[in-house]
């Protein structure tokens, strides 16, 4: 704590202090006013900038004390001063004396309640940042709620010391007015509850929800204006309609049916979207394969001698696709049929708001109808502007599976999740593969550590490895394919037979029709905290909505867009729609070793300026990664300095995207490392590794001027 917060500090508590030691309060009483009226009002004639003076300075003091009184100072206002000169005189007072209590209590408390409490108060700050001024004129209104209160708790947001005062300064103009005027008639008073009688405290209430009920009505009026221009249906087909088969559009029409809606779910490709096609499910079960043939290497490493085997690509590629298809059934038109879900395989395009026209596979039209809608459109590979690439027939993560021939020359573009996962399978398949990132390092979103333990693990398996190296353009010859990259001002040529380009993901936000409705997008399809796009009755979930582009994620998304689409008009009885929570949100890269996280990790704290106490278990010490021969990786937990309150988890090792759930759960309910410490884990399990973590954080925090005095109780005991 800085001198000046101490002197601050001290200076407060000496005030109230003294005020409560010499019993100052006497001097804010009713009965001392009415009594002294007649002595102030004659000192104010013969000196009236002079009693002006010091009364602003007594009700600025008072206010900024938090010292109650400011009601009786409030009316002697008015007893003294009369209505005009009374008024101004309180208005400033009352709003000079709120902001130094706001800046006091942000001088002296907000940092140490931010760094405490700032995940918390995220949504705060950027509700008073967007709405602060409409809701702090609001409460200025209504006088129910204790003003010295709201000076305190507002100073310990982000509001500006600017806005507070002068919405301060009109928001409790009202209520100046009504007690100054009180204050001349000062001798019919005999109560300050008299002041404000039910029916002035009722308009006083309606005045305060005015704004709010404004605000509603602004907003109604904004949606009708969406609609401007669109004829809206007597009655409608369908209460909803889900365009896209992926997890998001699965998830939604499987809970609209679930609650007995009528729901029509589109798809123009193959039900199950990416994930089961040409994402999640092909890809692990091709790391697999890759595993398997990793492990095969290592015979000797676990007692076996003249272990050989090799890659039959295409019998690999024969299994992945067995894979899927023992997959398909979860998400089939049958089981959704089953479920309730009438599903068309077709084009959706956008007629109106809310009419969606199919196309079906043998050429006709259906019109359909809903009430709401649900884009569930999901996301495609980002393919670069690279001069050459196009016409070097590039594979993508959706476009390599049907391949029947192992690369013997792979080009992988792109450092991240999905190019590191491909890159490892084809390189432990056999092929000999080149990974090109432009960045300086694999897995930029994790921390450097995570960085360099994959990517030496991608190098022992014979990668080579291109960082800093940017894809300049592609030459293709008549008997030879290149890649040109440059890296620090130098040019190369890479010989490929296969360029697989796997740089990112991007939305499909140019299907169905949205723009031919006039749904807003940019990268995405923009939606609010509610995924509502800017017509209310249209929702958007998943890859296409963002901000995760995770299957996991996209099957959270679905139940606030099928709850919120669905039950709109009784939600808003209990104040509003379901604001979609992505507090802790786990993901995970299946390359060898695993990554996995959930919260923040370091580079994310440094960068938001979150303090936080770092913990590290390293699984190389664990007893059944030794049995395993996969010794290696670490658990890595950040915490509130001095609490066990955590902040984020990282994991690398085997079986890390499985480790990582009993953190989620941990952090979706509030349990700190001590819980999970006292949880029982089997012996030996990976998931001990998790308790142990735990228990290298006790160990950092452990007592230990309590464990002095109890080594001198135990020596006391031996006598």
């Amino acid at each position: 704590m800085t001198l000046q917060r101490s002197v601050l500090i001290a200076a407060i508590f000496t005030a109230l202090a003294a005020v409560w030691w010499f019993d100052l309060a006497q001097y804010l009483s009713l009965d001392f006013l009415q009594a002294q009226r007649e002595t102030l009002t004659a000192q104010f004639v013969q000196n009236p900038v002079l009693i002006a003076g010091i009364y602003l300075l007594i009700y600025v003091v008072v206010t900024a004390l938090s010292i109650p009184g400011a009601a009786v100072m409030t009316l002697a206002g008015g007893a003294i001063f009369g209505l005009f000169w009374g008024v101004v005189l309180v208005s400033f007072a009352s709003t000079i004396g709120a902001t130094c209590a706001f800046l006091g209590a942000r001088y002296v408390l907000r940092d140490a309640v931010q760094n405490r409490f700032g995940d918390r108060l995220k949504p705060i700050n950027a509700g008073i940042t967007r709405d602060g001024a409409f809701y702090l004129f609001t409460l200025r209104l209504v006088p129910v709620f204790p003003f010295f209160l709201i000076n305190l708790l507002l100073g310990l947001t982000q509001m500006r010391a600017w806005t507070f005062f002068w919405v301060s300064q009109v928001g409790m103009l009202a209520g100046t007015i009504v007690y100054v005027n009180a204050g001349t008639q000062l001798a019919q008073i005999t109560s300050l509850s008299g002041i404000l009688s039910p029916a002035l405290i009722g308009a006083f209430v309606l005045l305060g929800i005015f704004p709010l009920l404004a605000r509603k009505l602004v907003d109604v009026i904004k949606a009708r204006q969406v609609y401007r221009g669109w004829t809206h249906p007597k009655q409608f087909d369908r209460n909803l309609i889900v365009i896209g088969a992926g997890a998001a559009g699965l998830v939604t029409s499987y809970i609209a049916a679930a609650v007995k809606a009528k729901v029509t779910l589109i798809e123009r490709e193959a039900m199950g979207g990416d994930c089961l096609n040409s994402g999640c499910v092909p890809s692990k079960a091709l790391l697999r394969s890759a595993k398997y043939a990793h492990q095969l290497k290592k015979g000797s490493a676990f007692g076996f001698a003249n272990v050989s085997g090799q890659a039959d690509f295409g019998a690999v590629m024969t299994r992945v696709h067995e894979v899927i298809k023992a997959i398909e059934p979860h998400d089939s038109v049958e089981r959704y049929t089953d479920l309730g879900v009438e599903v068309l395989q077709g084009e959706a395009f956008l007629v109106d708001p809310w009419t969606v026209a199919v196309t079906l596979a043998d050429g006709s039209t259906q019109h359909l109808t809903a009430r709401s809608i649900v884009i569930a459109t999901g996301a495609a590979p980002v393919v670069p502007n690279i001069p050459g690439l196009r016409e070097s027939a590039y594979l993508t993560s959706e476009t390599l599976w049907s391949l029947t021939e192992l690369p013997k020359r792979l080009v992988v573009l792109g450092g991240g999740p999905i190019g590191t996962e491909l890159t490892q399978a084809f390189a432990r398949l056999g092929s000999h593969v080149t990974q090109v990132e432009m960045a300086p390092r694999l897995l930029m979103k994790e921390d450097s550590e995570v960085s360099e333990a994959v990517a030496e693990n991608l190098q022992r398996d014979g990668v080579d490895l291109r960082l800093g190296s940017r894809a300049v353009a592609v030459e293709n010859l008549s008997d030879e394919s290149y890649l040109v990259i440059e890296s620090n001002g130098q040019q190369e040529r890479i010989a490929f037979d296969h360029i697989l380009v796997a740089v990112g993901r991007q939305a499909r936000v140019d299907t169905c029709g949205l723009q031919n409705i006039g749904v807003v997008t940019e990268r995405t399809v923009v939606v609010d905290g509610f995924l509502r796009t800017n017509f209310p009755h249209i929702f958007a979930c998943g890859d296409v909505a963002g901000p995760y582009q995770f299957t996991h994620t996209a099957a959270h998304m679905a139940w606030y867009a099928a709850v919120n689409s669905l039950f709109a008009p009784i939600l808003a009885l209990r104040g509003g729609l379901f604001k979609v929570d992505y507090s802790v949100i786990p993901w995970a890269t299946f390359c060898d070793p695993e990554v996995a996280r959930v919260g923040l990790n370091e580079q994310d704290a440094k960068e938001q300026g979150i303090t936080y106490e770092v913990t590290c278990y390293g699984i190389d010490d664990l007893d059944r990664a030794i049995a395993d021969g996969s010794a290696h990786g670490f658990v890595k937990v950040l915490t509130v300095p001095g609490k066990d309150k955590i902040l984020g988890v990282t994991i690398v090792g085997e079986h890390a995207g499985d480790l990582i759930a009993e953190f989620v759960l941990a952090m979706r309910h509030g349990l700190g490392l001590n819980k999970v410490l006292s949880t029982i884990h089997i012996y030996p399990t990976f998931a001990e590794s998790n308790k142990y973590v735990a228990g290298a954080w006790k160990q950092a925090h452990k007592p230990e001027e309590l464990l002095r005095w109890v080594q001198r109780w135990f020596a006391w005991r031996r006598g």
